[in-house]
């Protein structure tokens, strides 16, 4: 039965499964957000050297580019499996989530909005999903909840 405030389905007959499958949506967001980004980081880390790396980031003219390459490959490997996963949920989209402002801004702005030409649109989707989860944190699926701990 819906609820007074909410529309009427047009198939009410999928009611039972929206509600049954509705709690695992955000779930299913934050496994995704995490996911998705874990294939950046192993690639990264098998084929692209520090030493190769770091170099860009120098380019833009940030400090110590070395530990900056380094935290990158962190954030797109081990808070990426984080967050997928609910573990310190709200670290690793924090992380993930400042990493993509500074792709987005200092990386990719110059080339607009579009992904097809290297613009920021995937990043900056990145960042409002990490932005989301970290004020939601690691929710009912997660490792942070069966530790009973969020941090």
């Amino acid at each position: 039965m819906a609820l007074q405030n909410e529309p009427k389905l047009v198939f009410p007959a999928l009611g039972g499964f929206y509600r049954r499958l509705s709690p695992c949506s955000y779930a299913l967001i934050r496994f995704a957000t995490g996911a998705i980004l874990l294939p950046h980081g192993v690639q990264k880390i098998l084929n692209t050297p520090i030493s190769k790396f770091a170099p860009n980031i120098a380019a833009k003219g940030l400090p110590f580019p070395e530990l900056l390459a380094y935290l990158t490959y962190f954030a797109e490997s081990v808070a990426a499996v984080c967050l997928a996963i609910g573990l310190f949920t709200r670290i690793a989209a924090a992380i993930i989530g400042i990493e993509m402002l500074i792709i987005v801004l200092l990386f990719q702005w110059q080339f607009g909005y579009f992904w097809t030409v290297r613009g920021y649109e995937f990043a900056l989707l990145w960042l409002l999903l990490c932005i989301a989860i970290f004020f939601k944190g690691g929710g009912r699926y997660s490792i942070d909840r069966l530790i009973g701990k969020e941090f």
